[in-house]
């Protein structure tokens, strides 16, 4: 197979870019190409520039490529990556889709121009053995391939990308009918690895299976909302959270994609699916239309099924009142069935909760859900040949919690069957005979097939290690309320955290210690690691907040020594540790990063100490190892440590997260020891491989005795605060704890150069952070970000 290395990328639009923007990411080299433009802008004429001037004649891919830099969020890793992307045209440089070994069209959503471009510009100048693939929503792969030579036919296929590129995991791949199933496989396995992507294997279809599942549950809540006169707002309160749906919901979401693009998929598939049994549904009511034609488009013209209004009392939310056709104040709507779900311990059990609730939420909640599942099923094998690609395609591509066939069986497949006869409802042949679409058996997952009737095995990779599978089979070691220990096989601990938000509690740190002890006896190595929303946000503020305001300073800072205590133990075990964060990795949950042996982090990991946000210091050893390891870091290189501790002073002082695990490294979280995984499936087992090849030849480190840099250093630092201070940059409040910080980030009260062990510094650390704790100061910025989530600047 291609050794893939380079990428053309053929249109540089938004979406084309965006593309770009992430082949980059994953260390490709990409040559961005589009038309030549027809007329001289106004600049380019002030320039005496014409329209053979290299520069006019690749505007259009530059002009791209220079949005990329300013959109938000952003779709590089890093701003230097995109020095991986060179532009071109397709007229002056068709010829250079020769040095690529994959070529992606990203032209306009148009059959007969693309096939133009496949006959005329690649077909003829595509190298031997490269793959060449359209990021086509939904248009014919069958009919693009007409139009390319026969050559080029059995390496070519879909691999349509959601937007935007770098967040949405979802990839659909389509080969056409002549593609080589072998190269339809390896690139599924490329775009998985490198990518980071979820791959669905979908079928030549209109809209494939994510569009086609998503828009029809869109289009089917708006029916039904005006069936039942609701609002937009109290259909989100529904279709989102409480219904196993992304907090979007139906009308948010619609908003995030374009109204406008919402109306052409429907009306591609009202023309399109000329057998649905359904067709009708995608036919949108007037009032939608009108709002495109007003230019009410969603997020990108700033009013679509919601806006924003400033007020003399703040931003105001107003929803699209489609009865009077004007904005209205939002009303925040609350249903009873809701909140009474909200009790619920799993996501299944809620979604079950809601639609059995006898208010007008549980009625809508189960006829809109009751039409998509029935839908779903009925999709089989026309665009998919199994449950699970469908599934997989609504969790990953419309951020479902769970996909349609699991939401089958959180309901109950017989009663869901029942209710719906008794609502007139035609049930489709086959559903009342499943069983259950999914089964796990020995650890391993099942789904049910309807071609064979008969359960299969859920397809996995050899690296992927799913927790719960492997704790269902009994692999858990140990457990409490928030942590538990897995065995997931060689040797190796996972140390689970499962609190709510992954805070960590007391018994979690219990858990630490325990960990480690039988790891040191029975095993090889420690993963801390888990599968939840976010790896961990750290301190429990609510519990610090309750302990702060019962004057029980003591037993925080005993809370604080434990937390402390097991930070060094994970550092100092007999036993390699590596730490798996993803998402959120915040205070203590980056300090549990910082004193492992590595770091295996997803590509998407937000890491920092945040704690100043609320008025406090990194104490679970985060203020002492930046110290530490700016000293080690001066003495290893012959360095001055003052700018290395002034840059992991602003760190703490400014709160710096990483917008990403590359970031983690500019930032002095992660080492280049580290390792960053693009494919979150892979995350659990990449950090295990760590562990196992760090205990082949593992040396335990020693605590540290260090050079302080000593009150000189914070002096200069302290400096520095005063000069913001008096610019009114930082508040006084701000200047006060940064003078905290700068004393513990420096060794403490010492002449430079004086040796401090490592517990020295913890210990000047956890007095700080109490003596903070005891200012009203610190109290109001933590009740601030309890009661808002946002942070006080007092």
């Amino acid at each position: 197979m291609t050794c893939i290395k380079k990428v053309g990328v053929l249109g540089a639009g938004v979406m084309g870019a965006t593309i770009a923007a992430h082949l980059a990411n994953a260390g490709l080299d990409v040559l961005l190409l589009d038309i030549v433009p027809r007329e001289l802008s106004e600049e380019e004429k002030n320039k005496g520039l014409t329209l053979e001037s290299p520069p006019v004649r690749n505007r259009i891919a530059q002009n791209g490529l220079n949005d990329l830099l300013k959109m938000k969020p952003a779709p590089f890793l890093l701003k230097e990556y995109a020095q991986r992307v060179e532009v071109g045209n397709f007229a002056d440089h068709a010829g250079r889709l020769q040095e690529c070994d994959w070529v992606i069209e990203v032209i306009v959503e148009n059959m007969d121009i693309k096939k133009k471009v496949f006959s005329e510009t690649v077909g003829p100048n595509m190298r031997e053995g490269a793959i060449l693939s359209t990021n086509t929503s939904g248009l014919s792969v069958n009919e693009m391939a007409s139009a390319l030579p026969q050559k080029v036919r059995k390496n070519f296929m879909v691999t349509h990308f959601f937007n935007p590129p770098r967040y949405m995991r979802l990839m659909e791949v389509v080969g056409c009918k002549e593609a080589d199933p072998a190269q339809v496989e390896y690139m599924a396995d490329f775009i998985t690895r490198r990518l980071g992507k979820g791959i669905v294997f979908a079928k030549d279809t209109p809209n494939f299976i994510g569009n086609r599942i998503g828009v029809y549950a869109i289009f089917k809540s708006i029916h039904h909302m005006m069936d039942m006169g609701m609002s937009v707002e109290e259909v989100d309160a529904v279709a989102g959270k409480a219904t196993a749906r992304p907090k979007s919901a139906a009308f948010r979401t619609a908003d995030l994609v374009g109204i406008d693009t919402l109306v052409h998929v429907g009306n591609n598939s009202y023309d399109a699916l000329v057998d649905d049994e359904e067709r009708e549904v995608f036919k949108l009511p007037d009032w939608v239309q009108k709002m495109v034609e007003n230019k009410q488009l969603g997020n990108k013209t700033k009013q679509g099924f919601y806006k924003k209004e400033k007020t003399s009392e703040g931003t105001q939310i107003l929803y699209w009142d489609y009865e009077a056709g004007e904005y209205k104040p939002s009303q925040k709507p609350k249903f009873e069935s809701i909140k009474f779900a909200k009790m619920a311990k799993t996501t299944g059990e809620q979604l079950k909760a809601v639609i059995g609730g006898d208010d007008q939420a549980a009625e809508f909640a189960w006829r809109s859900l009751r039409d998509t599942l029935l839908y779903s099923f009925k999709r089989i094998p026309e665009i998919a040949d199994d449950v699970v690609n469908i599934d997989n395609a609504m969790k990953w591509g419309f951020n479902w919690e769970l996909g349609p066939f699991e939401m089958f069986d959180a309901i109950g497949i017989q009663d869901f069957v029942q209710r719906a006869a008794k609502d007139g409802v035609a049930i489709p042949d086959g559903l009342d005979a499943v069983p259950s679409f999914y089964k796990i058996e020995n650890g391993i997952r099942y789904y049910f097939d309807l071609q064979s009737k008969d359960y299969k095995k859920v397809p996995v990779t050899e690296d992927q290690i799913e927790l719960s599978l492997v704790k269902s089979s009994k692999g858990v070691v140990e457990t409490c309320d928030n942590a538990s220990i897995v065995d997931i096989g060689e040797g190796v601990y996972c140390l689970e955290f499962h609190s709510p938000q992954n805070s960590i509690s007391d018994d979690m740190l219990d858990m630490v210690f325990t960990c480690v002890q039988r790891a040191e006896n029975e095993g090889a190595g420690i993963v801390l690691g888990n599968q939840g929303e976010r790896f961990s946000v750290g301190a429990n503020l609510f519990m610090l907040a309750v302990g702060i305001a019962e004057n029980k300073f003591d037993e925080l800072e005993a809370t604080v020594k434990k937390f402390q205590d097991a930070s060094m133990a994970l550092k100092y075990a007999h036993v390699p540790v590596v730490a798996a964060p993803f998402q959120m990795a915040l205070g203590g949950g980056c300090e549990f990063c910082l004193h492992s042996d590595a770091i295996n982090a997803h590509v998407e990991t937000y890491m920092g100490l945040v704690e100043m946000g609320v008025g406090l210091l990194p104490a679970g050893g985060g203020t002492k190892e930046l110290c530490v390891r700016a000293v080690q870091a001066a003495e290893r290189f012959g360095l001055d440590v003052q700018p290395l501790i002034f840059k992991y002073f602003e760190n703490i002082a400014m709160a710096k997260v990483s917008m990403g695990a590359d970031e983690a490294y500019g930032l002095g979280y992660m080492t280049p020891a580290d390792a960053v995984t693009m494919d979150i499936d892979s995350l659990i087992g990449d950090a295990k491989q760590k562990v196992l090849s760090l205990a082949k030849n593992y040396r335990p480190r020693k605590p540290a005795v260090i050079k302080a840099p000593g009150r000189s250093v914070a002096a200069s630092v302290k400096s520095q605060l005063w000069n913001m201070k008096e610019g009114s940059f930082i508040t006084e409040y701000e200047y006060e704890m940064g003078g905290v910080v700068a004393d513990v980030i420096t060794g403490g009260d010492v002449d430079a150069g004086t040796p401090v062990t490592e517990q020295y510094v913890l210990d000047i650390e956890r007095a700080a952070f109490v003596q903070l704790c005891r200012n009203q100061k610190t109290v109001d910025r933590i009740n601030h970000m309890l009661k808002t989530n946002k942070p006080l600047r007092n």
